[in-house]
């Protein structure tokens, strides 16, 4: 009996038999783009895909694209440095329009509900289903669900629990 694979070897394996790792290889630049580029050129850019080595990417300012293509070559030594044996051969820029990224770290906003804000009469009516729950820990868990249930309730314009 053979020792077991790990999933990702013979995920590699069949790509390698399918001809596939060096353009999965490739592939990686249009997850690494803003990363390599760095925030001002990414705010500006969107890469749209690769083409026989080369990678298409949209360029919403013709100024940045002028400007862009000046760093062509500094722009590809760098998405190969970090994509190793998948390597890119060119950089195509071509004018079109870049939808705004998220603002901050990349992460989204909370959701609507999470803002929201109990009233004094919904805390009061909290209080009145937790009166029955004398251990503290337990009364701090089902208040946090309660307080999240009647928020996201709210947000929905629902009926909070009773």
């Amino acid at each position: 009996m053979r020792a077991a694979s790990r999933a990702g070897e013979l995920v590699n394996t069949l790509l390698d038999g399918w001809g596939l790792s060096e353009r999965l290889g490739q592939y990686r630049a249009l997850v690494i783009w803003d990363d390599v580029v760095g925030p001002q050129i990414a705010a500006r850019t969107r890469p749209e895909r690769i083409r026989d080595g080369v990678l298409e990417v949209c360029v919403d300012q013709p100024a940045w694209m002028q400007q862009l293509q000046l760093l062509k070559p500094q722009l590809l030594a760098r998405l190969n440095e970090r994509l190793g044996d998948g390597g890119l051969r060119e950089i195509y820029l071509k004018r079109g329009t870049v939808a705004a990224k998220p603002a901050g770290n990349g992460t989204p906003p909370p959701p609507s509900w999470r803002q929201a804000s109990l009233s004094a009469e919904e805390r009061q009516h909290l209080d009145t289903l937790l009166a029955g729950v004398h251990d503290e820990g337990l009364r701090r868990d089902l208040e946090a669900l309660l307080v999240k249930q009647m928020k996201l309730a709210k947000a929905k314009g629902g009926r909070p629990p009773s």
